[in-house]
Order: structure tokens, then C-alpha cells, then sequence
């Protein structure tokens, strides 16, 4: 079993998941590019905006402002995230919801996803992904109504990782929160719980180069199959079907995300299998770290190692009875009282 699992979530990573389906397609879900899956608050106004990282690579964002501001300006942050998700899903929800509560925030599509830029489509690189944080704060500190003192950024699942590295080389952020933290690199290149055996590694990697033939031979990379079905058989571990819950359902299907509506590049794993990018974790401190995982999350020991690795100021905190995917659009069960505190606190 435990080795099943370890190949069941790197299948989601790589776009190799060919699980068939338990749930009927009978749901209708909105298919429209510019369908949110949550409610813009009345109490906040959301913009389109754009912005270049480092490499070029023009980002899609949305910025999220309370209505009711003032003059004073403003403690903002940077959300990305899921890994494979859009801005219309889980980040734009935080957003609205912590603008609501005061904050300017920007939710953004990353690098080659969603309405972001970059070519081929559909691939991740965590150099770039975390870059994408600090282009972000870089956008931010350039609006008028922000104070670019009082920066902070929040990573959802696979982007809590990019967003922890990015704290940690990035100095203009001053506090970071993760939820339902996913160290993608680690994942990728160990399987769940670090149990991919070498030589499960070693033949990876070389099906990895063997498809780099192939796309050299035909002039463009491969896409994988679909990261999740149409259906589901009904065997798959339980984090799969709460994914499927999740990406394949109303509550959070998105035409733009790779999750809810393709696959990443059959190459996507190559940076990821020996790039660990929470080396320098300790390296946040002196600036707070919050991690915010549920009780019964499959990926909740990520954020326990991390919270070990790193150093004080840190807070670790586990929401009863709570899964993974619960962390990405729950309200109810989402601590938003608790980033507010948190932020409030260490933004200034």
C-alpha cells in the first residue's frame, strides 16, 4: 500500500494518473474562462493586472482591494497555489477573503499556467515558481495604496513550498503562512513519504531522458494524460478522490487549471529531482513562519518536517477532523481569523 501511494502521487505530479472514475458526469460545471469558483466579497473590488518575473515570463494576476481603505497605505500580500490550480480558484478565494479583512492582496497564475505567459504550456520549475513570488512583491511594491515595508506571502499546497523558498532569499518579505504545504520537490523525486526505492528513481530518470528523444525527434515536448478523469473507478487512495472532489467537480473546476482540465509535460519531474529548495529554511528567521495543516491531511507531515527544520519564530497549527483539499476553499474551516492575527501582527 505504502508503495502504491508513493507512485499514486507522483503520477499526480507528472500527469501519469490513468485512474477511471466513481462519480457521474451528470454535474454540470461552468466552462467559462472567466468563472470564479467562490463569490467576490461586496466589500472588495478585484482587478486584472500583469506583471514580468525575471525571465521575462508575463504574469496574470488579480488584485484584491477593500472597498472601505482610507489613505493609509496598505500591508499586502502575494498568494499562489494550488500546484496546478489557477487564480479563480483556491489563491483568488484568499485573497478575497483577506482583502475583506484589509489587506491588498494578489492572487496570481504561475509561469506556462492559467492565463499567465511562457512557452511550452503546462510545465513547473521550481527556480521559476519561486521567482514568481518575488515578482509579485515587486509589483506590489510599486503600487501607490501599498507599503512596501509590509509584505507577506501565502503558499497553498505545492506553492507553500515555492513560497517558503522565496521567503528565504527574498528579504523584502517579512512574514510567510503555508497551507496544506506541499514540498514539491521532495514529492517528486522520493514519492509520498519518501518511499520510491533507487531504483524506482533510477528507472524515472531514465524514462525521463528517453522522452527527451522523443521530443527532440518531433520538435516539441509530450503531454502526459490528463491529471485527473472524468470518472473515477473508486479504488484510488482517499486523497485521490478528494482531489477529484475538488479540480473535477463544481466546487472548484476551472477550464484554465491544469488540475481540473489537463495534464503537465511528460518531462514536467526533470528540475524537480534534485533541486531540494528548502535547504535553507532556517534562513527565514528571524521573520515568522505559519504552517496550517488539517489533522487528517495525506500531506501534513511536510509541514511538521518543515516546522522541525526551520527556526523560531515558527508556528505549527493543525486543524481538527480537516483534509488536504479542505485547506483550498473551506471557509468555515480555512483560519482566516488566524492570518489576519498573524499578518496584522508581523506586517508592520
Amino acid at each position: 500500500m505504502k508503495k502504491a501511494l508513493a507512485i499514486g502521487i507522483l503520477a499526480l505530479a507528472t500527469g501519469e494518473l490513468f485512474a477511471q472514475s466513481v462519480k457521474s458526469n451528470s454535474e454540470k460545471m461552468d466552462t467559462s474562462k472567466e468563472h470564479y469558483t467562490f463569490q467576490l466579497s461586496d466589500k472588495v473590488t478585484r482587478q486584472k493586472v500583469s506583471f514580468k518575473n525575471r525571465y521575462g515570463i508575463t504574469l496574470s494576476g488579480d488584485l484584491y482591494l477593500p472597498k472601505k481603505r482610507g489613505t493609509e497605505k496598505l500591508s499586502t500580500l502575494a498568494i499562489s497555489g494550488p500546484f496546478g490550480a489557477v487564480k479563480q480558484q483556491s489563491s483568488g478565494l484568499y485573497a478575497n477573503q483577506m482583502a475583506e479583512r484589509g489587506f491588498a492582496a494578489l492572487a496570481f497564475d504561475p509561469s506556462y499556467t492559467g492565463e499567465s505567459g511562457g512557452e511550452p504550456r503546462n510545465v513547473a520549475s521550481p527556480e521559476i515558481n519561486t521567482e514568481d513570488f518575488s515578482a509579485a512583491i515587486d509589483f506590489l511594491g510599486l503600487q501607490k495604496n501599498v507599503d512596501r515595508n509590509q509584505i507577506g506571502i501565502i503558499g497553498i499546497c505545492g506553492f507553500g513550498g515555492f513560497a517558503l523558498n522565496a521567503t528565504a532569499i527574498d528579504k523584502r518579505v517579512k512574514a510567510v503562512a503555508t497551507t496544506s504545504l506541499y514540498e514539491m520537490t521532495r514529492v517528486m523525486s522520493k514519492g509520498y513519504n519518501d518511499s520510491i526505492t533507487s531504483e524506482q528513481r533510477a528507472k524515472t530518470l531514465e524514462d525521463l531522458g528517453q522522452q527527451r528523444w522523443k521530443d527532440a525527434e518531433v520538435g516539441k515536448p509530450a503531454d502526459g494524460p490528463r491529471n485527473l478523469p472524468e470518472k473515477l473507478k473508486g479504488d484510488e487512495p482517499q486523497f485521490i478522490k478528494e482531489y477529484f472532489d475538488y479540480y473535477r467537480t463544481s466546487r472548484g473546476f476551472h477550464v484554465n487549471s491544469v488540475n481540473s482540465n489537463g495534464a503537465w509535460l511528460v518531462t514536467n519531474p526533470i528540475s524537480f529531482m534534485n533541486m531540494p529548495i528548502l535547504s535553507y529554511v532556517k534562513e527565514i528567521s528571524p521573520r515568522p513562519m505559519l504552517l496550517i495543516a488539517g489533522e487528517n491531511a495525506h500531506s501534513k507531515y511536510f509541514s511538521e518536517d518543515i516546522y522541525n527544520a526551520a527556526a523560531e519564530p515558527k508556528a505549527l497549527m493543525i486543524i481538527p477532523n480537516a483534509v488536504h483539499v479542505d485547506l483550498y476553499d473551506q471557509v468555515d474551516v480555512i483560519p482566516f481569523d488566524k492570518l489576519d492575527a498573524f499578518f496584522r501582527q508581523n506586517l508592520k
